[in-house]
């Protein structure tokens, strides 16, 4: 199974990162997406952040019974911090029969060649990477596109300029931003009343 896994703290998850999903899920030849939510770094204090669990639960909530994605807390039990290319390495050989691919924005590209590993997980690895604002993908000026170009598929997904540091700060402003978050993501937050301090 052509399986994509898009990395993220989704600190919230919010109707942006549904929607790249969906359209990935629709416009490529992915035949499922995992929602692989990023660790606390127990190195950085990110006040901010919520808890591992509380993030896992909130993508729970945002796939619902949606066959097409997977929540997954692999990275939970790894060591930290957390490495793509270990994470890649292990879920290869839990999977063997899973065709991973990396899920990625055009913003990656252009500190990727600082990952652990990034020839290697660029070899390793198809990346499907989809436009983020301010970031073009420039296949002339993009060192890391012209060395491994057979290895990247662009996608001309909507662009989304909705963040979760806006929603964040909008919810601590006192905002109604439920239309901007799954319904069951926007109840749970408001239930738990998160990051309104």
């Amino acid at each position: 199974m052509k399986t994509g896994l898009y990395f993220g703290s989704f600190n919230p998850i919010h109707i942006g990162h549904m929607a790249i999903a969906n359209y990935l899920i629709e416009f490529t030849d992915l035949q499922q997406i995992w929602f692989v939510v990023s660790p606390h770094n127990p190195l950085k204090e990110k006040a901010s952040l919520l808890n591992d669990y509380q993030r896992l639960e909130m993508v729970h909530r945002a796939i619902n019974d949606d066959p097409r994605f997977r929540a997954s807390d692999i990275e939970f039990s790894m060591p930290k911090p957390s490495y793509t290319i270990d994470t890649l390495t292990y879920l290869k050989e839990k999977y063997p029969h899973k065709e991973f691919s990396l899920i990625m924005g055009s913003d990656n590209l252009y500190y990727i060649h600082k990952w652990k590993n990034f020839t290697e997980l660029i070899k390793d690895y198809k990346i499907i990477v989809y436009p983020r604002p301010g970031y073009p993908m420039d296949r002339e000026k993009l060192q890391v596109l012209i060395d491994y170009k057979e290895q990247f598929e662009e996608v001309n997904a909507p662009l989304m300029e909705i963040s979760s540091s806006f929603l964040r700060n909008a919810i601590k402003a006192g905002k109604n931003i439920s239309h901007f978050l799954p319904e069951d993501v926007f109840n749970y937050i408001d239930e738990m009343n998160f990051y309104k301090k």
